[in-house]
């Protein structure tokens, strides 16, 4: 699903690099419509379409990664800590890192 994602939204895959190489971050995929609600349609759209199509859907809707958990760092296994540090270590990273929601 990745390689797949890679194809059609090279958004998400230039996004992904400003994050650690051994980071594993559980979130969702998500496409806005202009009034700021969720488009699971245009989401949906966007899985059909691949080169210069799936490059022009991301200019006109554009997806988003939203993290709300982080499973692993550095290497190291988090999915045994309590949801509570591992948000907290979520958020440690987008701060070092000065990354924001859209």
């Amino acid at each position: 699903m990745a390689r797949a994602w890679r194809l059609r939204s090279p958004e998400i895959e230039s996004g992904s690099s400003q994050l650690p190489d051994a980071m594993a971050p559980d979130g969702e995929l998500v496409v806005w419509d202009a009034a700021g609600r969720l488009a699971f349609e245009r989401l949906q759209n966007r899985l059909v379409r691949r080169g210069a199509g799936a490059a022009r859907a991301a200019e006109e809707w554009p997806a988003h990664f939203v993290a709300f958990d982080l499973l692993r760092l550095y290497g190291t296994d988090m999915t045994s800590w309590p949801y509570r540090r591992r948000r907290a270590a979520l958020e440690s990273v987008f701060t070092a890192r000065r990354l924001s929601a859209p």
